[in-house]
């Protein structure tokens, strides 16, 4: 195999289906060494795009070459297997992929091939079961273990972390970077993104743009692009420089992951707020809470003769905004269905405030009314609604979650993946619950909608439980991690998913290499080396949220005071108290967020 060189190329590709022009003129490479992440809106041709560089389709137009010899292995979102297959079949055999014999195989070995499957979660499955039986999440591991073990040159994934948990998402990002190997993936799990690729293509416009670099410098650089064309799409605008605006100051950035001019995003997000802006966004959580939420006492779950809790004692307060982390099976599920009341313990009490009013999103779309056209599938909800100190329709509505007009009279049925779940949220949030429970909030949705997804998630005030592998959306959204690990416990994690990985696993995620850092460059564990700084910055963001309540209501006193001199003149003086607190404490935040990057 060479060791350099170009391996793929896509010279004046076109692709159609129907009235539907995918790509246009489309000109691309891949060379040796590559390691390229696909994203763009849902519907763009991101999957289409994979399988004309694989060569399981053909374009309408252009040329697509590849090197000679050239072995490329593909991961797609659907795996038929032979009736009867077993995962040695799939895994070390031809029954899905073509092999070259047990010779070839040779260079893997037995403790590797257990590796891969121990790390893509399957370590209670034996080499003899049989893939009729599996779920679809368990038959794409075995896809994804089969090429794994195989000596391509090019691989390329479609979705790979899809049915994998924070868990085998790092150890896969590990895995990826430690093995050298020509990649493109189409993911739209940021923190992978970032972890293991150093090139972003953006599918958009039947072409593709191309970024150095992973989701963080593809976030500067898309927002670099719209400010320089002026671009009139400002809302999307915003909700990318305010997604700057915490990749700057937020976790991420004091872990590895910006790569990006740090004057070019200091100017591009001197004037946006803080994410969570509470005073000032909008917000549909009308229903007040009172001071309790949600208290397990001395609970114990008992399912099948299997303990999944055992003499829990836990709560989540108003405020509350809860990350859920735990392998699949741990209990993630069990816990929404105690908090809303579906499921009763086997012992102890589950204790729910007099003023809670609770709202699931599952990860079934079942319940959404297919027939109904999605305007009506709104005013089911009701026809007028209060967002803050407005009175809108269910039309306007629908706009405010993304859906244009040519929308409102589509079929539920009719509508995306990733429209669907935004329609699901918005059902949701239309009853104005004030305790918000998510189970897997981002399936089918694209990068473009998990921004516009988070951004409402900024503007909830009462209680946020979510559940996820998404580790980006977890960091994003959530102040506390919650571990399920599987013992009948939940234990709080100052130190987030790094302090989960490091519990689950016992050490940095093998794979080859240690992944909670972006390109395995082996930086210490966050929460190993700075746990009190951590806890100092969490501290200090908690009184900078206290002082700019304070200093918006000051601004509210003094536009009150527009007409009383002495009165504006004592308001004054202290909001510049005020802001002088405020100015050293972001300059303590700022020393510490940098030490710690």
């Amino acid at each position: 195999m060479a060791n350099t060189g170009n391996l793929i190329n896509l010279d004046t590709v076109a692709k159609s289906y129907g009235t539907t022009t995918l790509f246009g003129d489309l000109s691309t490479g891949v060379n040796t060494g590559d390691r390229i992440g696909v994203v763009g809106l849902n519907g763009t041709g991101k999957t289409t795009l994979l399988r004309l560089i694989a060569k399981t389709e053909e374009p309408d137009a252009g040329r697509i070459t590849h090197r000679r010899d050239l072995r490329v292995g593909m991961l797609p979102q659907t795996i038929e297997y032979p009736a009867g297959a077993t995962i040695t079949d799939v895994v070390l055999g031809d029954a899905w992929l073509p092999t070259e014999h047990t010779a070839e195989h040779h260079w893997a070995g037995d403790a590797a091939i257990r590796n891969i499957l121990d790390g893509l979660g399957m370590h209670n499955l034996g080499l003899d079961s049989s893939t009729d039986t599996m779920s679809g999440g368990e038959r794409r591991r075995v896809a994804l273990a089969a090429l794994l073990t195989r000596p391509v040159d090019v691989l390329i994934l479609d979705e790979p972390t899809n049915h994998l948990d924070i868990t085998g998402i790092n150890w896969l990002a590990g895995w990826l970077t430690a093995n050298a190997r020509t990649l493109i993936a189409v993911t739209h799990d940021r923190w992978f993104l970032d972890a293991v690729c150093d090139t972003t293509w953006e599918v958009t416009d039947q072409t593709i743009n191309s970024y150095e670099g992973g989701y963080s410098s593809w976030i500067l650089a898309r927002a670099e692009r719209d400010r320089q064309a002026a671009a009139t799409e400002e809302r999307r605008r915003n909700l990318v420089r305010k997604e700057l605006a915490w990749l700057r100051r937020g976790a991420p950035a004091r872990t590895s992951k910006p790569k990006f001019r740090i004057a070019a995003a200091d100017a591009l997000i001197a004037d946006v707020p803080d994410p969570r802006d509470t005073l000032t966004l909008a917000r549909l959580a009308t229903t007040r809470l009172g001071r309790r939420g949600y208290e397990l006492a001395d609970v114990s779950v008992e399912f099948g003769g299997r303990a999944i809790f055992e003499h829990v004692d836990w709560h989540a307060g108003p405020g509350d905004r809860i990350g859920l982390v735990g392998a699949n099976g741990a209990g993630k599920s069990t816990l929404f269905r105690l908090l809303t009341g579906t499921q009763q313990p086997t012992g102890g009490t589950v204790e729910t405030g007099a003023t809670v009013k609770p709202a699931m999103l599952s990860q079934e779309l079942h319940e959404l009314p297919g027939d109904l056209r999605l305007l009506e599938a709104v005013q089911e909800k009701g026809n007028r609604f209060t967002l803050g100190d407005r009175d809108i329709s269910a039309g306007q509505l629908a706009e405010i979650f993304g859906f244009t007009d040519k929308h409102l009279w589509t079929h539920v049925r009719d509508l995306s993946g990733g429209q669907r779940r935004r329609l699901q949220l918005l059902r949701l949030l239309a009853e104005q619950p004030n305790a918000l429970l998510l189970d897997e909030p981002t399936n089918d949705l694209d990068i473009d909608t998990l921004q516009a997804l988070e951004d409402l998630l900024d503007s909830w005030t009462g209680i946020l439980i979510v559940a996820s592998h998404d580790r980006y959306l977890l960091e994003r959204v959530t102040d506390k991690t919650v571990a399920l690990l599987g013992d009948g416990t939940l234990k709080e994690l100052p130190g987030g998913v790094d302090q989960y990985l490091e519990l689950v696993e016992g050490k940095p995620a093998d794979g080859g290499g240690p992944a909670t850092t972006a390109k395995g460059t082996g930086a210490p564990n966050t929460y190993k080396v700075n746990r009190e700084a951590q806890k100092e910055l969490k501290r200090l963001e908690r009184q900078l949220d206290k002082l700019s309540s304070k200093e918006t209501a000051l601004h509210e006193k003094l536009a009150a005071a527009a007409t009383d001199h002495q009165r504006l003149t004592e308001l004054h003086a202290e909001l510049n108290a005020l802001l002088a607190e405020k100015e050293d404490v972001e300059t303590r935040w700022l020393e510490l967020a940098d030490a710690e990057g």
